[in-house]
């Protein structure tokens, strides 16, 4: 049986942490955003009374009798079964550590242009963007893009993934950070990545992966755009 992915159609979102993994696994899926009634059919399954575990919000996931929500937590079962997670207990935690210090970069990154309400309008709170971007443009994005490149440094296994030696759902997910950043920053990332050539190569390594390149060129990936998670205000990067 296929996964079942639901997220809303026409973002990539946290949506796109989870299509990443099934593309660089060659995993068979299906994904709600890509159907003409996926949100229609997403909102009832949220709104089913039998569901006893009902998520908060998407994206989440469907295998079988499971219902998963949030990124981290879909990553994690569905990694030892794509085979993007390392082998031992330790890598599989250290994988998942990974995998929440991204989804809290990605929490910042949305919070720039949304920093006092979700249910604001940007042009409802562009002084305060502007001021919490500063922040993260000039600490937040060094803070954790240096963290990055000194986990790779440290890799015993060598700075060619963030975990053991083979691609992990961290990886792809590190990959989906520095383009997100790059659509959302691209005069900060431009200025400052040479600061990160280890996550910079990571980003090049992940691209090529068979199953990621195939995605990328086939026009299925939906592009970035200003109803997503990052979004490009070019007030906002000066």
């Amino acid at each position: 049986m296929a996964y079942e992915l639901f997220y809303w159609s026409g973002l990539q979102g946290r949506g796109e942490f989870v299509r990443l993994a099934f593309e660089a696994a060659g995993a068979v899926y299906t994904d709600s955003a890509r159907t003409p009634d996926g949100d229609e059919r997403m909102m009832a399954l949220l709104a089913d009374p039998a569901l006893r575990t009902p998520p908060f919000a998407p994206p989440f996931l469907r295998d079988g009798d499971l219902v998963i929500a949030q990124v981290a937590a879909i990553l994690q079962h569905i990694g030892p079964t794509l085979g993007l997670v390392p082998d031992d207990d330790a890598g599989r935690v250290w994988t998942h550590q990974l995998q929440l210090t991204i989804a809290d970069v990605v929490a910042e990154a949305h919070d720039t242009h949304h920093p006092i309400a979700s249910s604001l309008y940007y042009d409802d709170q562009k002084d305060e963007a502007a001021r919490r971007t500063r922040h993260f443009r000039e600490e937040r994005i060094p803070k954790f893009l240096g963290w990055f490149e000194t986990v790779l440094a440290r890799n015993p296994a060598g700075p060619a993934h963030l975990a053991g030696d083979r691609l992990t759902h961290a990886d792809t997910s590190l990959f989906q950070l520095v383009e997100g950043l790059r659509y959302a920053f691209p005069n900060t990332m431009r200025r400052a990545e040479g600061a990160w050539p280890r996550v910079t190569a990571l980003r090049d390594r992940v691209a090529v992966v068979p199953g990621i390149a195939a995605y990328l060129r086939s026009g299925r990936r939906i592009p970035f755009n200003e109803s997503g998670i990052f979004r490009h205000y070019p007030e906002l990067d000066p």
